[in-house]
């Protein structure tokens, strides 16, 4: 395993200590890497003392969740949709599309998070792929102005719909991709965009999450 892959790794124990962290190459992108668990991770049942540490401490930012996966492929075939803007991505995970809109030519780039062990992955993951992110914990820490805010796999847990006004009132531009919500309950937003993708690696999601939609807000 490279060197610097190794903090992440160490992370990624306290939660599964027999998984690995590898540099992989993601499905549909091309040229972008991420370090993720290992694809051939066991998928059966956890041991109790395990699966009690992955409740309290979910390692979500070990996986490219599927709607950043879609958010990704979009971007790397659309870039004139982030080119020369300040962007931000929301509850950012791995990082995949805050490095996406960088690859992409986003002026400049913002990931946020709450997890510490996600905002390690990211900038992780920025380095592998050669990209510029600025790195946060909370909203608060973002420019006052953005023209673009991107939300991928978010809103699973619903306690983070109120962050959808809130970041309504931070940029010109606000893009929520997520395969698990069918309908956002906001007549501000409308669907822009529809993909299929998986979360990767997969170890065992359902088909019924393959299906994303993108919600657009614009001012």
């Amino acid at each position: 395993m490279p060197t610097r892959l190794a903090p992440i790794e160490e992370r990624l124990h306290m939660t599964l200590p027999e998984a690995r962290i590898e540099a992989t190459q993601l499905p549909g992108v091309k040229d972008l890497q991420l370090a993720l668990i290992n694809a051939d991770f066991s998928t059966a049942p956890l041991a109790p003392s395990t699966m009690r540490a992955v409740i309290a401490n979910p390692a979500y930012w070990a996986f490219c969740w599927g709607s950043g996966l879609a958010t990704a492929i979009w971007l790397q075939a659309e870039p004139q949709l982030v080119a020369d803007k300040v962007i931000a991505d929301i509850g950012c995970g791995s990082g995949i599309v805050a490095i996406a809109a960088a690859r992409a030519g986003a002026r400049e780039v913002f990931a946020c998070d709450i997890d510490d062990n996600a905002r390690l992955a990211t900038k992780i993951n920025a380095e592998l792929n050669g990209c510029s992110v600025n790195v946060c914990s909370d909203i608060d820490e973002l420019p006052h102005h953005l023209d673009q805010v991107w939300m991928a796999d978010v809103l699973y847990d619903r306690s983070n719909l109120p962050l959808i006004q809130q970041i309504k009132n931070r940029a010109e531009t606000v893009i929520i991709s997520d395969s698990r919500v069918s309908d956002l309950e906001d007549e501000d937003f409308e669907v822009v965009h529809r993909a299929e993708a998986l979360t990767f690696p997969n170890l065992g999601e359902f088909d019924e999450f393959r299906r994303v939609q993108f919600f657009r807000y614009q001012r």
